[in-house]
């Protein structure tokens, strides 16, 4: 499905499909909140099909850490430790919620890594960050923390409302807006779920298990890119990086959050939205050594990932897969493919994306 302004976007997806025959992905876009493309292609992948979506869990999950926010639960500006004492140790105490959140702890992986049985253990986990030497003086660099940063969010949730992230999106969000994006699979969606393929890299540089960049992929544990392939891992939802869905259902979570779908109010204010948003830090990665810019929990779209406006915000994940927000295009955006792509989304995503920016700007 693409309604007639959209074409342009159905035309690019189709030459992507038409130029390698493996190519398998799906594309969903809601503008003021009616969905304008709805789109799948490719071997062993259709409408009904959800897979693996990685670091967007990350996206998903803070929407639903929004509504703490919102409600007065949490306060960015307040110290971590007001919520999570024993996160206080070596010089972790001067953190903000907001620091924290967008990447400034030091505290990207734990030493040694973590194995696949330990994810769905929290408390476990947040014991041992707590403890952690951090890797630089919290607050004074930012870096990625690609398996914590969900870590971070579900143990203040849990110590402030005592419920897991997982169940406040599933209640709030999820289920009442019926949106096709999980933080924990359940057993009777599993028929629909689709492994993650990946091809071979055979340049793939060596990585120091025992460096910060090590450290924050968990080199030394195992591959994060099984992480959702794993029915353990997947069922658990970790909102790091194991969340299960279809481009249909990122697209309108952002979508129900930003600008409401189907006439229905965002859950989300423009308040709230603006605070959640607001670019935190912006220039070079020490986890990557790349350019990146987060705001609280979500990506900021820069020149090496440039998905949207000055005001959107979303997450992108390991294996391609994007989704979004643009209160400046009124969008709500998921792109998912079947296959890791190599080089994530400064790809397919970017693409495509830059394709619906164009086809709202004719709108006039």
């Amino acid at each position: 499905m693409a309604t007639e302004p959209f074409e342009s976007v159905r035309t690019l997806f189709n030459a992507m499909l038409a130029a390698d025959p493996a190519y398998s992905a799906q594309l969903a876009v809601y503008h003021q909140g009616v969905p304008v493309l709805d789109l799948v292609g490719g071997p062993e992948f259709d409408a009904d099909s959800i897979t693996g979506v990685f670091s967007c869990s990350k996206g998903v999950a803070a929407l639903a850490f929004s509504l703490l926010v919102q409600d007065g639960v949490v306060d960015l500006d307040a110290k971590v430790t007001s919520y999570w004492p024993e996160f206080g140790q070596h010089g972790k105490d001067v953190l903000s919620v907001r620091q924290l959140l967008s990447h400034q702890a030091g505290v990207v992986g734990l030493p040694g890594g973590v194995v696949v049985e330990d994810y769905n253990d929290v408390p476990a986990l947040a014991a041992r960050l707590a403890g952690m030497v951090p890797l630089w003086r919290p607050g004074k660099a930012f870096g990625y923390h690609a398996l914590i940063m969900g870590v971070l969010m579900e143990e203040l949730c849990r110590r402030t409302t005592g419920r897991t992230l997982q169940e406040v999106y599933e209640e709030r969000i999820r289920a009442p807006f019926e949106v096709d994006m999980f933080l924990g699979l359940p057993e009777d969606e599993e028929q629909r779920f689709k492994p993650v393929l990946f091809g071979v890299d055979p340049n793939a540089p060596f990585i120091d298990p025992a460096s910060i960049t090590g450290i924050s992929a968990n080199v030394a544990a195992g591959n994060i890119l099984d992480l959702p392939n794993n029915r353990q891992v997947r069922a658990g939802g970790s909102t790091s990086g194991a969340g299960v869905g279809s481009a249909r259902g990122l697209a309108r979570v952002y979508a129900a959050a930003s600008t409401g779908v189907e006439g229905s109010e965002p859950f989300l204010a423009p308040a709230t939205i603006a605070a959640m948003s607001e670019e935190q830090v912006w220039g070079w990665d020490r986890t990557f050594s790349q350019e990146s810019a987060f705001a609280v929990v979500f990506m900021k779209s820069h020149n090496r990932v440039d998905f949207g406006s000055a005001r959107a915000f979303g997450h992108d994940g390991a294996n391609g897969a994007l989704g979004y927000a643009d209160p400046h295009y009124e969008v709500g955006f998921g792109y998912v493919p079947r296959w890791c792509e190599l080089g994530g989304t400064t790809g397919r995503a970017m693409q495509l994306s830059a394709a619906v920016r164009r086809a709202v700007l004719d709108l006039g």
